[in-house]
């Protein structure tokens, strides 16, 4: 079976690598493409009864919560991000599970913790014993689909599990106007190649019931053009900038899904696998670190209808509750003994009440030393519970422990562990309790990968020692 879709799928995968300038003369102007009929919350119930509802399901590399207009940014970095928020439902406090893009995705597809996925270095494989929610979807009668740029999600590691079809897209050059301005990057392509083969996937395929799976990169390697070089020159600026690229360049898949018919019988979903970090504790970037800054990411579905209003999610969400709520949304089979949980009744209930149900412990771990080949692992992690953020380090057979309070210190820069000990030592058992907590499959597999994907894999900006 998969041999046939796999030859089946080559004539739009290879036609979207046409280029650039295919793509950017299918739509000279962004219009009005959102044409989707009004909804109630009656509607979103009942999805699940729909036979002709896909999954648009776009994974934003490296997009930090808050520099989104809908999350609070001044800027106007996202307008069709936003337009979708509003209209739809937004998470307003929402967590990645690791810092690092595999870990990260691990959990996201799984609906586990990181110390249950057992994914957390370099080498780490997700084994075959692992189920994945696209393996659901499928079962479900999907034709499931997945187009990445990321290479720590390539099928060596595991990631293609429950995909019809699962490729890197043939590079396209980005056009002589744009740039990519992250100095650690040496990657060539632009997701403008991603959305080609989406679209063309959308045309010769899109007739059938779809799951559409988009791994998007050109905010990791901060692109932009002229056109979007509004905000400036500095690092957080050419973010900004780079913001607003993505948000157009997701512009033109919407207007091909309206042309298509299709907006009206899509589930389009919104996520990131961590944020970024702009020096506000002296580091740039990510992987390194579980504070905020690098943790906060955006959680926006948008239904085949219209809210009018949408709904804000206020209670914490993590990226583990992600598939248990869209599965749940289709009515496909559930991923069983997660760690996250759906979250389809605190949409129904803050549209009811404006509040939703009691918050949960959540959760984000790293290994600093993921990358470090041969070193033991040096772990961080993050608890949360309410308003607080209890960060804990490995420093030798010792750790280091802070405690923030985002009820007067919303930027959790202020450490308050002398003032709140209670709290902090209540949080330090969870985080005991957490690493004393297993992959289900056993220790999972690893791989030797040689030079050569290691320099791919550096090229994306990591240094892989």
């Amino acid at each position: 079976m998969k041999k046939r879709i796999l030859e089946q799928r080559w004539p739009w995968l290879i036609a979207a690598g046409v280029g650039v300038a295919a793509f950017l003369s299918t739509f000279i102007e962004i219009g009005d493409w959102d044409r989707r009929p009004s909804g109630s919350m009656e509607d979103i119930a009942k999805l699940r009864e729909r036979d002709d509802l896909n999954v648009l399901f776009i994974l934003v590399d490296t997009m930090r919560a808050e520099h989104l207009g809908s999350y609070g940014n001044e800027r106007n970095t996202s307008p069709l991000l936003d337009r979708l928020a509003r209209s739809g439902v937004r998470f307003e406090r929402h967590l990645a599970q690791s810092t690092w893009t595999k870990s990260s995705m691990a959990s996201l597809w799984t609906g586990l913790y990181p110390a249950r996925t057992g994914i957390t270095r370099f080498d780490d494989v997700i084994p075959e014993a692992a189920l994945m929610a696209p393996e659901l979807l499928q079962k479900a009668g999907f034709h499931t689909v997945g187009l990445y740029r990321n290479g720590w999600v390539a099928p060596t590691f595991g990631f293609d599990q429950g995909f019809d079809v699962y490729e890197k897209p043939i590079p396209t050059k980005l056009p002589p106007n744009a740039k990519r301005e992250n100095p650690t990057v040496t990657e060539t392509g632009s997701d403008q190649g991603v959305v080609e083969a989406a679209q063309e996937f959308l045309r010769v395929s899109g007739r059938e019931r779809w799951f559409l799976y988009l791994h998007l990169m050109d905010l990791h390697e901060y692109v932009y053009s002229a056109e979007t070089a509004v905000f400036g020159n500095k690092y957080k600026d050419i973010y900004d900038n780079s913001m607003l690229w993505t948000d157009n360049t997701l512009g033109y898949l919407m207007e091909t899904l309206a042309h298509l018919d299709q907006l009206d019988h899509t589930l389009i979903v919104l996520v990131s696998d961590h944020g970024e970090a702009f020096l506000e504790r002296g580091f740039e970037g990510h992987a390194r670190e579980v504070y905020r800054e690098t943790t906060e990411v955006p959680f926006i579905l948008s239904f085949p209808f219209r809210l009018d209003p949408g709904i804000v999610v206020k209670t914490r969400t993590q990226n583990v509750d992600v598939w248990p709520t869209i599965l749940d949304i289709v009515g496909a089979e559930p991923l069983e003994d997660v760690d996250g949980r759906s979250r389809l009744p605190e949409i129904l209930s803050s549209a009811a009440s404006g509040s939703g149900e009691a918050a949960q412990i959540a959760i984000s771990e790293l290994d600093k030393n993921w990358a470090r080949r041969g070193m033991e692992p040096l772990p961080t992690i993050a608890v949360l519970d309410g308003p607080f953020r209890y960060v804990r380090t490995q420093v030798g057979k010792d750790f280091q422990e802070e405690l923030f309070d985002a009820r007067d210190d919303p930027l959790e820069l202020r450490d308050r562990l002398a003032d709140e000990a209670d709290v902090g030592a209540r949080l330090s058992a969870l985080a005991d309790e957490y690493y004393e907590k297993e992959p289900g499959w056993g220790e999972s597999p690893t791989r030797e990968i040689g030079e050569l994907e290691l320099n791919l894999l550096r090229a994306l900006g990591y240094q892989i020692e």
